[in-house]
């Protein structure tokens, strides 16, 4: 695996990448400044962790920020948001409005533009309810927050993680890639992927395999999704039941966000 350390991207993004390496973070999060070429006004995505040295690099790269926009609420993403906005005396823009500081939240199909630069705000949820991605058409890249990862796949957790949002959101960037507008994506933590239609159709493939082990569960079980509780994702004991089979051959060190993905999967089980 080779390591990943940020960089320049395309003409218009660069990634600085923030000291907060982690199971859930992998090598850290990654603070993307968008700038059309010569411009002189950037705007930020995902500032990241209070981390003085990090804001400082970020603060280098960006110049003069017009505004901080966040990927969704994880604080991982949005915990220097508002000090760092009001360093650089700007605003911060999320789909939640509890997320925004001094701007109005983004709406899904918003175009944002800045000297030149042209960002289309794309809501896609699954993740969590308020996740978006930033398309970047000039660039044909798609900032995809944590709905795609650099490596891996991402964690989709009850409750806030939606599995029928998921698939219509990864549909909705496979579509993006269809229309010749997207060609590679830039995830909120590792490394960019090149080849955005093999990755999107692995994680739809991932979770529908993922979705048929748990079916497989529940029949060891003795039980069918057919007989399953709207409100199945809140049993105290089956995602655990169904972890202890699906995850058996993964270190249980795990399990504890295994348990909140089976629970996601049960609840898409129950209502599909």
């Amino acid at each position: 695996m080779e390591p990943w350390s940020g960089g320049e991207y395309g003409a218009r993004g660069r990634c600085v990448l923030a000291p907060n390496p982690g199971l859930m973070t992998l090598d850290g999060t990654n603070t993307w400044i968008l700038r059309e070429p010569g411009a002189r006004r950037s705007i930020v995505v995902d500032p990241g962790p209070l981390h003085d040295d990090h804001l400082d690099a970020v603060a280098a790269v960006a110049g003069e920020v017009e505004a901080v926009v966040v990927t969704h609420h994880h604080i991982d993403h949005t915990e220097a948001a508002r000090s760092f906005a009001e360093r650089m005396g700007c605003g911060v823009r999320g789909l939640d409005a509890d997320q925004c500081w001094r701007a109005d939240p983004v709406v899904d199909g918003e175009q944002i533009e800045l000297d030149g630069l042209a960002l289309q705000v794309h809501h896609t949820p699954g993740h969590t309810r308020d996740s978006i991605s930033l398309l970047v058409e000039a660039d044909r890249a798609l900032l995809t927050g944590d709905a795609v990862l650099g490596r891996g796949t991402t964690v989709i957790a009850h409750p806030d993680g939606d599995l029928a949002g998921y698939f219509a959101s990864l549909d909705r960037m496979r579509g993006l890639v269809q229309d010749g507008r997207v060609a590679t994506l830039w995830p909120a933590h590792g490394p960019v992927l090149g080849d955005a239609g093999g990755v999107l159709d692995h994680y739809r493939a991932h979770r529908r395999e993922r979705l048929a082990q748990v079916e497989a569960a529940l029949a060891t079980l003795g039980m069918t999704t057919t007989a399953l509780d709207p409100d199945v994702a809140d049993d105290p004991i089956l995602a655990r039941r169904v972890v202890e089979i699906v995850y058996a051959d993964v270190d249980e060190s795990l399990w504890g966000a295994a348990e909140w993905s089976v629970r996601a999967q049960l609840a898409h089980l129950a209502t599909s």
